[in-house]
């Protein structure tokens, strides 16, 4: 069967046995990242990178119970399978706008073959990213009162102060918990060393969490024998603890909670509808709102309600035109008077998008150490600042080599790769970086883990990247595992939506 046959192809590549000829293989499994990037010490990647199933031509551990269960699935049982998550994805409107055309919402590309991780990794994770958010959160608490951190010289004050992300409306304003960044995005890749790297913190209004559960839902739908002989960790609790967290957000015993969006041409427009129907709250426009007597009202059809806590799915600079941008129409004239005075909860807080920008990235094991007193448990890649003249004159030299980003962009857009870059491409982006230095940094590149994945000839690797999610208030949440994107289409790189990059489930495997 043309499955099987794919599946051995698979094996025999990752064992360095198979030609890159094969018409299943030729993927560009040596490809860059563009979200990502490697540490200098780190080795050359393997020949046949790091493969999330495989070692060489043998399932991982973790895998082998699931890789039996694949190798005895027919190539038309899978197809069906297949066929079926696209039409129930497509019935249930899993949907994200391409920001290339905003009119366009496309049906998210689902690819049934899991990405499997063992509950022991899963725990060193989990270990990293709870005292990653610990230390943003306490830095983000630091910029806004005493500025320790900057009076230290562990930070250029020039690069939080001026940082186009920086609310000077938030100095000197307490929040609950200390905590900032209620809802965080924690972007992972996995080098061929083995190792995971975070590649961004993402803690404006991070996205994605939708797909994940969605994921599992048809997961669970499709493959219940799977899920009644494995033990894999569940994730369908998540919105109860996000809705936990958003209550811990307000010092109102019984607060009333909306999620704030929009509008539904927003290119997460479903997951903003979808976590409030999973929460059971209300899903507001900034019209449906209004402040008054210091307090912020939701207008409904039994008239006014209060409301305390907004999970805001909208940028600062729209969320009060009084306040921020005067043209903006999404957001609540007055809304940030009402809440510098303690009246209601916005998640995440206004200012805390200074913590994501990739400026500030390269400091953050700085703050681990400087707030916690520890090591980092997760690497960072290594970043060239341009801002900086030596930084800048060493990147200008290896533009071929390396990953250049703008400091505030988002999504894999504004970069260059230079590896795939033409000449011209490259020529352009040098008078870019020329012009303003310090809009830009640069990484080397770091070998994406591949993943099976389910495309037309049968089974192939595609590059994925892992996004979990935790959720910061009286305590740190992180439900076990967490958006694995992946690039769906063969020799791309693309992993993000809004681009047209997929999701697989991610199987945290106790036991294993």
């Amino acid at each position: 069967m043309v499955r099987v046959g794919a599946f051995s192809a698979i094996r025999s590549v990752l064992s360095g046995r198979a030609s890159m000829a094969h018409p299943l293989l030729n993927i560009g499994l040596m490809l860059v990242c563009p979200e990502c990037a490697a540490m200098p010490s780190l080795p050359p990647p393997n020949p046949g990178l790091y493969d999330e199933m495989f070692d060489g031509a043998t399932p991982r551990a973790h895998y082998a119970a699931y890789a039996q269960w694949l190798d005895g699935l027919s190539d038309e049982a899978l197809s069906a399978r297949q066929r079926e998550a696209d039409l129930l994805f497509r019935r249930h409107g899993v949907t994200f706008t391409l920001r290339d055309n905003p009119a366009l919402d496309r049906q998210i590309p689902f690819d049934i073959v899991p990405r499997i991780l063992p509950a022991h990794e899963w725990v060193q994770l989990e270990r990293g990213l709870r005292q990653r958010l610990a230390a943003l959160n306490a830095f983000l608490h630091d910029i806004y009162h005493d500025r320790d951190i900057l009076r230290a010289g562990v930070i250029p004050p020039e690069q939080v102060l001026t940082n186009p992300q920086y609310q000077v409306a938030m100095h000197g304003l307490d929040l609950p918990n200390r905590v900032y960044a209620h809802v965080a995005g924690v972007d992972l890749a996995r080098h061929s060393d083995g190792a995971f790297y975070v590649l961004e913190d993402n803690l404006c209004v991070p996205s994605g969490v939708s797909y994940m559960l969605e994921s599992r839902k048809m997961m669970r739908r499709l493959f219940p024998e799977l899920f009644a002989r494995l033990d894999i960790a569940p994730v369908e609790h998540y919105a109860s603890l996000l809705l936990s967290t958003l209550r811990e957000a307000s010092p109102v015993a019984q607060p009333t909670v909306v999620v704030l969006t929009p509008g539904r041409h927003n290119a997460a427009y479903f997951e903003h509808a979808f976590l409030a129907r999973q929460m059971g709250v209300e899903l507001v426009e900034g019209q449906d709102l209004f402040v008054q007597n210091d307090r912020v009202w939701m207008r409904t059809t039994a008239g006014p309600q209060a409301v305390d806590v907004i999970y805001r799915r909208i940028d600062d600079a729209f969320l009060d035109p009084l306040a921020f941008n005067p043209d903006s129409l999404l957001g609540v004239p007055g809304l940030l008077s009402v809440y510098r005075k303690g009246q209601v909860a916005l998640c995440n807080a206004p200012g805390a998008g200074v913590a994501d920008d990739k400026s500030i990235y390269p400091y953050v094991p700085d703050m681990i150490r400087f707030y916690l007193g520890q090591e980092p448990l997760l690497n960072n890649v290594q970043t060239w600042q341009l801002r900086k003249p030596d930084d800048l004159a060493y990147v200008l030299t290896r533009l071929p080599e390396l990953v250049v980003k703008e400091v505030h962009g988002s999504g894999g857009y504004g970069m260059l790769i230079g590896p795939l870059a033409s000449r011209a491409e490259i020529a352009e982006f040098r008078q870019r970086i020329l012009a303003a230095p310090a809009n830009y940094i640069a990484q080397p590149t770091l070998a994406l883990s591949t993943c099976p994945s389910v495309v037309e000839a049968g089974l192939a690797p595609r590059h994925v990247d892992l996004r979990p999610f935790v959720l910061s208030g009286g305590d740190i949440r992180i439900v076990a595992g967490g958006l694995s994107r992946v690039a769906m289409q063969a020799g791309s790189l693309v992993v993000n939506s809004a681009q047209g990059g997929g999701a697989k489930d991610t199987w945290i495997v106790e036991g294993a």
